[in-house]
Formats: structure tokens, sequence, C-alpha cells
């Protein structure tokens, strides 16, 4: 199968030169996706809405990778602050709570003061 790059739109993607996501096969590999609402390029103060946010960013690319959240196999958190990470915990049960991917937790500075949290997830589209 041929590679296809997926886009959000966001001016970051082509500043830098990267994909929000790639598919490979049967494999989606999203990129690690902020909270920033990438129509008004705007981010919540909040670890809470940020989630909320990139849950909502990575459940877009997975729709144009012909791909969903039930096919998540891999998910990464970043933090700045891993203090707040429990905050997350409910957002996080409600999306992933049955399908239980393989996750890991680290803190590190993010390329913007502003976020609190990244997200990245690899799926298996079946």
């Amino acid at each position: 199968m041929k590679r296809k790059l997926i886009s959000s739109g966001s001016s970051f993607e082509k500043e830098i030169g990267y994909s929000r996501a790639v598919v490979d096969g049967n494999w989606v590999f999203v990129s690690g996706t902020t909270g920033f609402d990438y129509e008004k390029m705007t981010i919540a103060e909040d670890i809470v809405s940020q989630t909320e946010q990139c849950m909502k960013n990575i459940d877009l690319a997975l729709k144009q990778a012909e791909s969903k959240i039930e096919d998540v196999v891999r998910v990464t958190y970043i933090l700045p602050d891993s203090s707040e990470f429990e905050k997350c915990w409910p957002i996080l049960k409600k999306i992933f709570g049955k399908i239980r991917p393989a996750a890991t937790m680290f803190s590190a500075g993010l390329a913007d003061s502003r976020m609190r949290i990244e997200i990245q997830v690899t799926a298996l589209k079946k």
C-alpha cells in the first residue's frame, strides 16, 4: 500500500516539516498532538480542555486516515508537569477505557510554554 500523509492544516506542519499523521499499510502513526484548535490557532489555558482538544485533533486525523480511536494500539502522553496528569484521567478513561492501548507518560518540555499536554498514538487499521 502506498504511503499517505495527513495534514491538519496547522502552520506548525509546514514550518517544521512534518505530517499530522502518516499511513503506511494498515498502520497509522499520529504525531504528537497538542491542544491547539488548528482552525483558530488558539489554545485553552487548562490541561483538561487541552486534553479534550488533543483527542478531537487525533480523532480527526484517524478519520482522515480511514481509521478510528478503537484501532489505537499505543498512546504516549507528554506533560511538562507530570503532577497534572491525574486531571486528564477521566477523559482518557472515557476514550481509551474499553480498548486499553499500551501507554506511556513522561514529563518533558514542550515547544510552546502554553502547551500542557501532547499526545501521540499509533493505530492498526482492521
